[in-house]
Parts: structure tokens; C-alpha cells; sequence
């Protein structure tokens, strides 16, 4: 039984695609090819988002027949844990039993960029060599908010198709295992078991299965293991012509496998590709409901907060079938 096991493991790797080694140097050169930098002008601070045109808002406007709704977004944690170091504070400063006056009142925090809070990332969380998308100064972003590449930017909302890749689903398995990479031929794959092309101007969310994980095993260090996109992913999707990225983490494969370069996805997406990014969405209950109609493509509309300045925001995602 042991060498059978063995032969079996061997075949597996004899399968296995050869990868070519992914290094800081082709994350530069892929910071230069996959750019999107001058594409909708240089004052640009969209990005992608330009790929939402009016004609593909009516596409994603029709995908609605059934008019049932779904969230993406995690409810709000309040306690910390290992994944979760900075909990929304929520505090009730008028209550039914000391009313002032004749309302009940409270007041909401969160430091949410992370791995804890469903968010939105705009094209100004992050720096690379001193500039952001489309060349911006990192210097724009100073005590009083981000000068340019805010998410006041989106303050006219999310609106067009999103389509859900479920690697579990494919995988035949509840939930990946930390640590485990995606690469391009899953994405493939998907798109053949799905029946769905991924296309210009599409959100795409990808579920890891990371909430299913944790609410069967717990919290865990999931900065430094998750699971999540190669950085091989970056120029296929680049190919395809994405607005946004989603997924039930940060996007990333963690460790990222590349030396020197954290998060590869994060850092040609919102820099090079000026790509906005969905983090830490909840996706167990799309995954079910779209099993459930063998429908993975839907109507997504998501509102971030209009905040001048301000480097994401916190937010409700929602599917609609």
C-alpha cells in the first residue's frame, strides 16, 4: 500500500506544470508591461474602473431574473483574535435604559485595512519607489488624507458584473488549506467548470474558502499563510481586463513565493494596473447561493464611503441573481 501511495505521489509530480521562478526582477519588469499608466490620461485617478462603461453596466443591470440578493460583506467583529488585532468599536451612548432624550444612539470605529474587515482598497494604499498609479507622488498622501487617488474617487459606487471563481468547488474540498497558491490554468479551469469568461470591466471575487476554515478550525496567523492568487495570476487577469479583485483574504498567496516582494498581487494591481481591490469579503454565502442556480455571474453593486482623502473604505458588497 506505502508504494502504491508512493507511485501515486510520484505521478502527481511528473503532472505537474514546470513553473518558471517568479523574482523581485519580474515583478519590475511586470510593474512596466502590465501598466496601465497614460491609458485614460494622465490626470487619471479611475484606473480600471474606466472599464465599467454605461454599456456594461445594462449587461450586468440584465443578469438580474430572480431579484435575490446576497452579501459579501463579513459582520462586523468586535473581539479581538488572531486574525482580527484591531476590532470595530461599537458603543452605545443612548440606550433604552439611560434614553437621552427620545432616541437610542451609538457611535461606530475601525481601523480597517487588514485581513479582519470587509473593505475596499483605492489606488492610493500603496507605494511603490516613491509613486502610486499613473505616477503620483506618494507625497500626495499626507496628514490630512490623500491629495489624489482617494476613495472620494468612487463615490458614484460599484456597478457590473461580478463573477465568483470558487477554487474549493473545483478543487472538490470545503476549503484550501493555508498557504496554497492559485494559479492561471485554476482560473482556467474554473472558467470551463462554470461555463463563464471572465471579461473587461468585471469584478472578480475569488473564494479560498477562508471563513469556512476558520469557522471550523479557529483563527489563525493568516498575514503570513493564506491562501490566495500567484503572482502569476496578475498578467493573465491583466489580460482579461478586470476592474476590481476580490476575495475572502487579501487576494495575495501568503507567503507570497516571490523574495522581497510581500504582496505582488496588491502591488500590480493597485500600483501598475491601477486595479482597486475588495478584501476579506465573506463569499460562503454566494458560493451556496450561486451552486444552488449554477449561476456564477450576477449583478454587484457596492457603495464605499464618500470620504475625502481617505484610503479605502469599509463597505457592503452585494450580489444580486
Amino acid at each position: 500500500m506505502r508504494s502504491f501511495g508512493i507511485l501515486i505521489f510520484a505521478a502527481l509530480l511528473a503532472a505537474a506544470p514546470e513553473r518558471p521562478a517568479i523574482t523581485q526582477a519580474t515583478i519590475e519588469t511586470w510593474m512596466k508591461e502590465l501598466s496601465n499608466w497614460g491609458r485614460w490620461g494622465k490626470q487619471d485617478e479611475l484606473g480600471a474602473l474606466n472599464l465599467i462603461t454605461p454599456a456594461k453596466r445594462r449587461q450586468a443591470a440584465a443578469l438580474v431574473r430572480d431579484g435575490v440578493s446576497v452579501s459579501l460583506a463579513r459582520d462586523a467583529e468586535t473581539e479581538k483574535a488572531a486574525d482580527n488585532p484591531s476590532p470595530f468599536e461599537h458603543q452605545m451612548t443612548s440606550t433604552g435604559v439611560n434614553a437621552r432624550g427620545s432616541y437610542s444612539l451609538d457611535r461606530i470605529g475601525v481601523s480597517y485595512h487588514g485581513w479582519a474587515h470587509t473593505h475596499m482598497d483605492s489606488l492610493c494604499h500603496m507605494f511603490h519607489e516613491g509613486l502610486m498609479y499613473n505616477g503620483v507622488p506618494q507625497t500626495e498622501v499626507t496628514a490630512k488624507g490623500a491629495q489624489r487617488l482617494s476613495i472620494h474617487n468612487m463615490k458614484q459606487g460599484i456597478f457590473t458584473r461580478g463573477i465568483l471563481v470558487d477554487i474549493p468547488r473545483l478543487k472538490g474540498v470545503p476549503y484550501l488549506e493555508p498557504g496554497t497558491p492559485i494559479h492561471p490554468e485554476d482560473l482556467e479551469a474554473w472558467e470551463k467548470k462554470a461555463r463563464v469568461r471572465i471579461s473587461s470591466g468585471d469584478v472578480v471575487f475569488i473564494r479560498t474558502g477562508r471563513w469556512a476554515l476558520r469557522k471550523q478550525k479557529g483563527a489563525w496567523d493568516i498575514p503570513n499563510r493564506a491562501a490566495g492568487l500567484d503572482a502569476s495570476c496578475a498578467p493573465w487577469l491583466h489580460k482579461r481586463d478586470i476592474a476590481m479583485i476580490g476575495s475572502d483574504g487579501a487576494s495575495d498567496v501568503m507567503p507570497s513565493g516571490v523574495e522581497g516582494v510581500r504582496q505582488p498581487i496588491h502591488q500590480l494591481m493597485l500600483i501598475a494596473m491601477g486595479t482597486p481591490i475588495f478584501d476579506n469579503c465573506d463569499l460562503e454565502a454566494l458560493g451556496d447561493e450561486a451552486a444552488r442556480r449554477n449561476r456564477w455571474e450576477f449583478l454587484l453593486t457596492a457603495a464605499p464611503l464618500a470620504i475625502p482623502g481617505g484610503t479605502g473604505s469599509p463597505l457592503n458588497p452585494i450580489a444580486t441573481f
